[in-house]
C-alpha cells in the first residue's frame, strides 16, 4: 500500500525538521505511532535507529527503522530493518523551500503481510490511510506554524 500526499506549510524547513526527527515531536502529529523512540545512541544522520509501535486497523505493528537518507531541512528516508505484522515499510519526507514557506511531501509504502489477503486489505484500507495521512499533515502544519510564530 502506498500513500502519497503533499501540503504547503507557512514556515521554513528548519522549523518543521524537529517534527520529523525527534521522537516526542513525531508522535505529536504521526497519529498511528503510539510509541516512537530512539533505538541506539545516534540522534542524527544516516543510521539513526528508531523503534516504533504503530496502531492501525489490524494487529499492532512493531517496527525497527533506520535512517537511510538524512539531508537536514531537505529530506529524510526511514527504512524498516525488522518488524512484526508488516513485510516492508519505507517513509520518505521531502521539504522544499517556497516563497510562502515549505512544500512538504509525504510518501509511505507498506508491504502488507498475509499474502493475497493482505493485498486485498491494503486495497480496502487505502481510502482510510489517505484520510489518516491528510489529518496528520494538517496537524504537522499547525504545530510547525505555531512553533514558528511563538519564537
Amino acid at each position: 500500500m502506498k500513500v502519497e500526499k503533499s501540503i504547503e506549510i507557512s514556515t521554513t524547513p528548519d522549523k518543521i525538521w524537529p517534527f520529523l526527527v525527534e521522537p516526542e515531536k513525531i508522535r505529536m502529529w504521526f497519529d498511528s505511532f503510539k510509541k516512537c523512540e530512539y533505538a541506539g545512541d545516534n540522534r542524527s544522520g544516516v543510521g539513526t535507529a528508531y523503534y516504533v509501535e504503530e496502531k492501525v486497523p489490524g494487529p499492532l505493528r512493531k517496527i525497527d527503522f533506520k535512517v537511510k537518507t538524512w539531508n537536514e531541512n531537505e529530506n529524510l528516508v526511514l527504512e524498516m530493518t525488522s518488524g512484526k505484522n508488516v513485510n516492508s515499510y519505507e517513509i520518505r519526507w521531502n521539504l522544499e523551500a517556497t516563497q510562502s514557506g515549505t512544500a512538504f511531501h509525504f510518501v509511505e509504502e507498506v508491504g502488507m503481510p498475509f499474502g493475497a489477503i493482505g493485498k486485498i486489505l491494503g486495497v480496502l484500507g487505502q481510502g482510510t490511510a489517505d484520510k489518516m495521512v491528510e489529518g496528520m499533515l494538517t496537524k504537522l502544519k499547525k504545530l510547525s506554524e505555531e512553533t514558528a510564530n511563538s519564537v
